[in-house]
C-alpha cells in the first residue's frame, strides 16, 4: 500500500511540474461557517462580519439539527474545509459558538455576549476586504493549558494563510483577543500610519509611527467546555464558573415572584391591622344616636 501511495504521489508531483503549477502553500486552512435555525438578525449580521474578515471562510446553509452535530464533520469534508465555526442559537436569544478542528478535533463551545456589529457601531476604522490580518493575543493565554489550546485553535481558525483564496497580499488590520474577567474579548483594529492629514500636530518624529483605529465587530466569549473530539468526545476542560442563561433568567423570575408575594402579604397584613384598630362600636356612637 505504501508503494502504491508513493508512486501515485510521484506521478502527481511530476504532472504538476509539467503543467507549471506547483502549490507552494504550506499552511492550508479553510473554514466552514454556518449557523443553526432560529438565528436572529443581530447574530446573522455578526456572522456576515466574520465572513468579511475571513477570506478563507466558506459560508453554508443553516443546519436543521442541534443534537446531531457530528453531521458538521461530513459537511466540512464535503466543502474541503479542515476548520468549522458553528453558531448555535437557543430560544432565539442565546448564542453559542462552536470552534472545531474537523474531523478529529479538538473543539470548544463558547457563549457569545455583548455583540456589536460593524453597521451598528459605525466606527471610523476601515480595511481592504479580503486583506490578511495579524493576530494579537493577551499574555494571559499562556497562563493555563486550556487557554494555550484555545490560542492555537484561534490561530488556525482566524489566521488567514498566505495565498488563501479571495485573500489579498496586504496586512492592514489586527484581530485582538484579550482575557478580562475570565472572558475572551474580541476586537478588530485598523493599522493607520500617521500623516499630516489624520494626525493633528504632526511632526517629523511621527513619520514612522502608527496607530490603531477600531473597525468592528466586537463581542466577548465565555468558555463553556473544551472537547477532545470534533463536536463531542471526552471533556478536556469545563468552566466551573459558567452559569447558564436559563438559570440567570429563572433566578430573576424567582426574585420578581418573591417581591410580588411579599407585597401581597404586606397588603393582607395591613388590612388585618386596620380591621383590628376599628374595635367594637359603642352605644353612644354618632351612627347609633343620630342614625
Amino acid at each position: 500500500m505504501a508503494s502504491v501511495y508513493k508512486s501515485a504521489k510521484a506521478g502527481e508531483t511530476s504532472e504538476n511540474k509539467s503543467n507549471g503549477t506547483v502549490d507552494r502553500r504550506i499552511n492550508k486552512q479553510r473554514v466552514l461557517l454556518l449557523s443553526s435555525r432560529g438565528i436572529t438578525y443581530r447574530h446573522r449580521h455578526l456572522m456576515n462580519d466574520l465572513e468579511a474578515i475571513l477570506p478563507q471562510a466558506k459560508k453554508d446553509s443553516k443546519l436543521d439539527s442541534k443534537s446531531h452535530l457530528h453531521i458538521l464533520n461530513e459537511l466540512a469534508e464535503l466543502s474541503n474545509c479542515n476548520n468549522c465555526i458553528f453558531f448555535e442559537v437557543r430560544k432565539r436569544q442565546d448564542l453559542y459558538m462552536w470552534i472545531s478542528k474537523t474531523p478529529n478535533g479538538p473543539s470548544a463551545k463558547l457563549h457569545i455576549q455583548n455583540i456589536h456589529t460593524m453597521d451598528e457601531l459605525k466606527l471610523t476604522g476601515n480595511s481592504l476586504k479580503g486583506s490578511r490580518h495579524m493576530l494579537s493575543f493577551d499574555k494571559n493565554f499562556d497562563a493555563s493549558p486550556h487557554y494555550q489550546l484555545l490560542k492555537e485553535m484561534f490561530t488556525q481558525v482566524y489566521g488567514v494563510p498566505k495565498g488563501a483564496r479571495r485573500s489579498k497580499p496586504f496586512i492592514d488590520h489586527i484581530l485582538s483577543f484579550s482575557i478580562v474577567d475570565n472572558r475572551i474579548w474580541f476586537r478588530n483594529y485598523q493599522i493607520v500610519e500617521k500623516n499630516p492629514t489624520n494626525t493633528p500636530g504632526y511632526t517629523a518624529k511621527d513619520e514612522d509611527d502608527i496607530t490603531l483605529v477600531e473597525i468592528g465587530p466586537r463581542f466577548c466569549m465565555t468558555v463553556i467546555r473544551v472537547f477532545e473530539g470534533s463536536f463531542g468526545g471526552s471533556t478536556v476542560f469545563e468552566n466551573p464558573e459558567f452559569v447558564s442563561p436559563n438559570m440567570i433568567r429563572a433566578t430573576h423570575r424567582r426574585e420578581k415572584a418573591t417581591k410580588y408575594n411579599s407585597r401581597q402579604a404586606a397588603q393582607t397584613e395591613r388590612k388585618a391591622k386596620l380591621k383590628e384598630a376599628e374595635g367594637k362600636e359603642s352605644e353612644l356612637s354618632t351612627r347609633k344616636v343620630f342614625g
